[in-house]
């Protein structure tokens, strides 16, 4: 599977009947600050937490550098034949090589990425419009089954991996849910920036029914018909994975997302999906809430407490879990008081391991490539669901400083130039490396698509807010996913501030 998905998973088995609705949350006790080392100078903040600086726009020449150098990485990821492949090695001199690898997230990654360079100003229309052709034209090269794409395509013909190219090991072909909603999140935007292209998307989205992968709910047994999404299916059988994606406040909700907006998943499947589990089951902390009813569904309002701050965990502890999906969707904005005050609550936390809890120095913890090789998930155990969460382990990794910046745009930035000042993290040219372990200084010879596709749109929505939302925010996004955001679980307290 892509490396989205290479990570214990949250199934329905032994959740109970009961669906989770998003809580409102109340104001969180703030906490004492402790010594730390390193890094940035912190303060004390309104949230319990650390500031610096005060944003100021002097920051945004910098900001553009970093999106102009990170959409270069991209290019040099993207094939002759119109694919992003999944990394390239930044350690050898002149230009870096692709890998033969790509995924459907890798895909979407570069075309969100070349959307964004337009609107920025970094390439022309002209140039927008011929690449943008030329990737959607290799996208329908590429073979499907039900509808949907494999997990794994050689990047330079489009020919499904049967054989992983590192190692000759074999490779089985998989639908991903989640991998596979990265790239119908890339092909809207594509559309959207170039509308030339929207005939030709809608009628590759046209047999992109999400039902392939919804168990429907069934309140007689609710463990076999949990009303989600599965993990996936393997294409020689047909066979689904065993476990489905029962957390909400993780990446796979783009999915959730895109199935509710398109009328494929009806709409009560966002009530099935969990925020905690319930109290009596086995998890990271014991979660606070209570039981309400939300559309006629039984909702458990569960939450996490981290240092005195109420949030809805995810199910690992890692940055890009919480946070990739309002690069797209505007979760802030259309539940200010749920998904707004998680998302900023959930960044606090992560500053304050990493500059608190560990003393560090530095901050941002999500799934990258390892300094020393390979990929592994980093995270904050106490963040996560899963009793054995993602460690953070000393090593930083700039895409999560970067998903960051709507909600402590300073501190994100003070973080990442830190970052590039004390371990050469940045490449003149081609942007943040994927990681660096701040005990070592060792730092990641590699950037993955993945992981710039997410720094790309994160500079994007800071520079021009709303710039990849456009296609989120109209037709079923708006009449569908926005009526459901902005449902109250449980009636707001009045001592509630944010």
């Amino acid at each position: 599977m892509e490396r989205l998905d290479r990570r214990a998973l949250l199934t329905a088995a032994g959740t109970g009947a009961a669906a989770l609705a998003l809580p409102v949350l109340t104001a969180p006790t703030a906490a004492a600050p402790a010594p730390r080392r390193g890094g940035q100078q912190p303060g004390q903040g309104t949230d319990g937490g650390w500031i610096t600086e005060a944003p100021h726009t002097s920051d945004t020449p910098l900001l553009r550098t970093w999106f102009r150098d990170t959409y270069h990485s991209i290019v040099a990821m993207t094939t002759d034949f119109g694919l992003t492949a999944d990394k390239a090695d930044l350690s050898r001199p002149g230009r870096p090589v692709p890998s033969r690898n790509t995924s459907p997230t890798n895909i979407g990654c570069g075309l969100w990425s070349t959307a964004a360079a337009a609107g920025l100003g970094v390439i022309d229309r002209a140039t927008l419009h011929r690449r943008l052709d030329h990737m959607v034209g290799a996208v329908e090269k590429l073979d499907r089954h039900h509808g949907w794409w494999v997990n794994w395509y050689d990047a330079y013909d489009g020919s499904v991996l049967t054989r992983w190219p590192e190692t000759g090991a074999p490779v089985r072909p998989f639908l991903s849910s989640v991998d596979n909603a990265w790239l119908v999140t890339g092909l809207r935007i594509a559309a959207d920036a170039s509308p030339r292209l929207r005939r030709r998307v809608d009628r590759i989205l046209a047999t992109a029914d999400w039902s392939y992968f919804y168990t429907p709910y069934d309140p007689a047994d609710p463990v076999a018909g949990p009303g989600q999404l599965r993990g996936g299916f393997w294409t020689d059988t047909g066979e689904p994975t065993g476990h489905h994606y029962g957390a909400l406040n993780t990446e796979p909700r783009m999915a959730s997302y895109l199935g509710i907006a398109d009328g494929s998943l009806p709409t009560d499947h966002y009530w099935h999906l969990l925020r905690t589990m319930l109290p009596e089951h086995g998890q990271e902390q014991p979660p606070g809430g209570a039981y309400t009813v939300v559309d006629g569904v039984r909702v458990w309002n569960g939450h996490y407490t981290h240092r005195g701050r109420k949030l809805v965990p995810t199910w690992g502890g890692s940055m890009f879990e919480a946070l990739m999906v309002p690069l797209f969707v505007p979760e802030p904005e259309w539940a200010r008081r749920s998904w707004g005050l998680t998302h900023r609550r959930y960044v606090r936390s992560q500053i304050e391991h990493g500059m608190v809890e560990e003393e560090y120095g530095y901050w941002g913890f999500s799934p990258a490539n390892i300094p020393d090789g390979g990929y592994r998930e980093y995270g904050v155990d106490a963040l996560g669901m899963q009793t054995e969460g993602y460690l953070s382990d000393g090593v930083v990794t700039p895409h999560a400083a970067m998903l960051a910046l709507p909600y402590a745009r300073a501190e994100a930035i003070a973080n990442l130039k830190a970052l590039a000042r004390d371990f050469g993290a940045y490449h003149d040219g081609y942007g943040f490396r994927d990681s660096v372990d701040v005990r070592t200084g060792r730092v990641s010879d590699f950037v993955l698509a993945l992981d710039q596709g997410m720094i790309a749109a994160a500079l994007a929505q800071e520079l021009r807010p709303g710039l990849l939302q456009r296609p989120f925010r109209t037709g079923g996004f708006a009449s569908r996913v926005r009526p459901l955001l902005a449902a109250k679980a449980v009636r707001p307290d009045p001592t509630d501030r944010e």
